[in-house]
């Protein structure tokens, strides 16, 4: 095992498999993880239309994982900048980088339908993901060529805290990587512990790397078939237990402690599986009371198509819902305004912006807001 001694030698990566993992510690800590995570499954194959009913989830997600890395905005402002009401300055740039990453995990899901893993595909996710002002400097889709270092801003290499592996073995160092996740490892929970670590200590990319290296957990499990959808966010965690996340990712690294992150890592798994299923929970009752409550409200025969359209966008102009509906279900845009004038009446609605003239009203579904982002609904 090789542990990092000196500051400014590159980091040689262990080989995977692990050989000597403390199976005694972590027995009980991965059947705890796997029972969580197999009943957050259960909920997510009960549901009809997961993409749209947890639509707020992955955008949580997106806000949560950019949060780690030092964005600032929130939900409701992602989905407010979506609805034409535009951020400025250095919140739109926020607002940019976290579209960018729900772009990329929405579009890593697809291909992952008919396709594994792969070098080529995280290229891809990583080109998505800078796709933005800010990360047009960082060599969007390409793995680094240079050797890169992390520590205080301005810190020379010899100051550094973590040196990542030189760039001329890095190569060698993914495609070894790449096999490790082809692999069946002894347990599933455990190979994604070590694989997402092993990313994260090889730093492949100049910007970005937190950011792909926990977006391909879920898209992990869902390869290995352990989730139905690959939908399960571990973020709110990791962002929650910043410090601690950080610090067992550089133990590996300065002691060779795996055991110590593989346990942080399915304690992680195993607190937010349990919040994940009451949320999906939450939703799901969410969805079956207003499909009643709207059909009551509207008497109309379209009210679960316009919920559907609520729940995959809670904050939206209403010229924009009036086409999304006409397109998708093949609704008169003349129709719309009736019915959504009923549920701003009604309090399902709120208006944060009135409309004028040609300009459309923004308004927002806020009761599924608040479930996505945890906040008690009164």
């Amino acid at each position: 095992m090789s542990l990092h001694a000196d500051k400014a030698t590159p980091y040689q990566p262990d080989t995977l498999p692990l050989e000597k993992l403390d199976y005694r510690l972590l027995f009980a800590l991965v059947g705890e993880a796997n029972a969580e995570l197999a009943r957050y499954d259960g909920l997510l194959q009960g549901i009809p239309n997961p993409a749209v009913m947890l639509s707020p989830l992955t955008t949580q997600e997106a806000v949560l994982s950019s949060k780690i890395e030092g964005t600032q905005a929130t939900v409701d402002e992602v989905l407010e900048q979506e609805a034409g009401l535009e951020k400025e300055g250095e919140k739109y740039k926020d607002i940019q980088e976290i579209s960018n990453y729900r772009s990329a995990l929405y579009q890593a899901s697809e291909h992952l339908k008919s396709y594994p893993i792969r070098l080529s595909f995280i290229l891809d996710l990583h080109r998505i993901l800078l796709s933005s002002v800010r990360g047009q400097g960082k060599t969007p889709g390409e793995f680094r060529k240079d050797q890169n270092w992390i520590g205080r801003a301005g810190c020379t290499m010899e100051q550094a805290s973590f040196v990542p592996p030189s760039p001329l073995q890095l190569q060698d160092h993914l495609q070894a990587w790449q096999e490790y996740l082809d692999f069946d490892d002894s347990d599933f929970l455990l190979q994604v512990a070590v694989a997402h670590a092993q990313f994260e200590l090889l730093h492949p990319f100049k910007d970005g790397n937190g950011r792909i290296g926990r977006l391909l957990i879920p898209l992990f499990l869902f390869q290995k078939k352990a989730l139905s959808q690959p939908m399960f966010y571990l973020s709110e965690y990791l962002e929650a237990n910043r410090d601690e996340y950080y610090q067992r990712l550089s133990n590996i690294s300065k002691e060779g402690d795996w055991n110590g992150w593989i346990a942080f890592f399915l304690k992680a798994i195993t607190v937010q599986a349990k919040q994940n299923s009451a949320r999906v929970k939450a939703i799901m009752g969410l969805y079956d009371d207003m499909k009643q409550r709207i059909h009551e409200i509207t008497r109309s025969q379209y009210s679960v198509y316009l919920l559907d359209a609520l729940f995959s966008k809670p904050i939206f102009k209403t010229s924009d819902l009036a086409s999304q509906l006409e397109r998708d279900f093949g609704i008169s845009k003349r129709t719309v305004p009736a019915l959504l004038r009923q549920l701003k009446e009604a309090g399902v609605l709120l208006e944060l912006t009135p409309g004028s003239g040609r300009k459309p009203a923004v308004l927002c579904f806020a009761e599924l807001l608040n479930l996505a982002e945890g906040k008690e609904v009164f």
